[in-house]
């Protein structure tokens, strides 16, 4: 078959049918293997957690404020100081990752030099290369010390630490994904706002941000599900003391560290303090597909705003 020369050198033929066929063989295949591995995780969280409801009333775990599962004597089993624990953990990291992310995206997108941009950006996203457990141990020996000279009544184990550390480590993909997103709005938008008299912040930030929202959003809750998902850091440097609150000084413990924490224990496998790790587990996947559903609904929102 002849080829044809084009910017980049000599193209290759085209896939024969078969080929093409296999290929999307493969995909399908891939596509249904997700698909039923989604399936299983969801059915056997499903299975356990009714198995935990059954022998649990709802009311103990929605409304009890303690949480000591695996105290034999006085058992709670109210889910709330974990989700705390959670929230609070997550919101010190967004407040850290967000601002700084989106500036790193617009300096990369809109001020940068083309060398400078390839050089950055790479480096930038070495972060998200770290193990998490080295981060989690930068926050409980480097982080956490310096923080107690300046913050007073600062325990060893917190949450401002390991929320702080957490930001740092989800900057790249809120980064990343938001310089995508703003270099990939057209030039003419600029130039239109440009002509319109609009200064470059102005452009910026009343043209290019909005127009590449959906995209910034989406940014936005992939960190947002990565740091409630957010595992060894919290483990390591949040503590071990679920209760409510949302003082930062304070060790907290998250859905994620519990759930560590136990798993690697002497339970019995039916044991009804086995089967809260399910729970736990559902609560999350529940918080987080919340989260992903109201984030849809935003950007459904904006891109009809958009449109009209």
């Amino acid at each position: 078959m002849p080829t044809r020369a084009g910017r980049d050198g000599p193209r290759r033929p085209s896939a024969t049918p078969v080929q093409e066929r296999l290929i999307e063989y493969g995909l399908v295949a891939c596509g249904v293997l997700s698909i039923l591995v989604s399936v299983g995780i969801l059915a056997v969280l499903t299975i356990e957690t009714a198995l935990f409801f059954s022998e649990v009333p709802l009311a103990d775990f929605f409304a009890d404020l303690r949480w000591t599962p695996l105290f034999k004597s006085d058992q709670h089993f109210g889910i709330w100081p974990l989700i705390s624990g959670t929230v609070l953990t997550s919101i010190i990291a967004i407040a850290v990752a967000l601002p700084f992310g989106l500036m790193a995206a617009i300096y990369l997108s809109e001020f940068a030099n083309p060398r400078t941009r390839k050089a950055v950006k790479p480096a930038l996203e070495l972060l998200a290369g770290v193990p998490t457990i080295v981060y989690g141990y930068f926050a409980l020996t480097v982080v956490t010390p310096a923080l107690q000279e300046v913050v007073p009544g600062l325990a060893g184990f917190n949450a401002l630490s390991p929320g702080i550390v957490m930001g740092i480590m989800i900057i790249p993909m809120i980064s990343s994904l938001s310089e995508d997103a703003i270099y990939s709005v057209p030039v003419s938008l600029r130039e239109a706002a440009y002509g319109l008299g609009a200064s470059r912040l102005q452009t910026i930030f009343r043209v290019v941000v909005p127009s590449a929202w959906s995209g910034i959003a989406a940014a936005f809750t992939l960190a947002v599900s990565r740091a409630i998902g957010e595992t060894m850091i919290v483990t390591v440097a949040a503590g071990q003391q679920p209760h409510i609150g949302f003082d930062p000084r304070e060790a907290v413990q998250t859905m994620t560290a519990y759930i560590v924490n136990v798993v690697g224990g002497d339970l019995e496998v039916a044991s009804v303090e086995y089967r809260t790790l399910f729970a736990v587990g559902s609560t999350l996947f529940a918080l987080t597909l919340l989260m992903n559903l109201l984030s849809y609904r935003l950007s459904q929102k904006i891109r009809k705003g958009g449109a009209r």
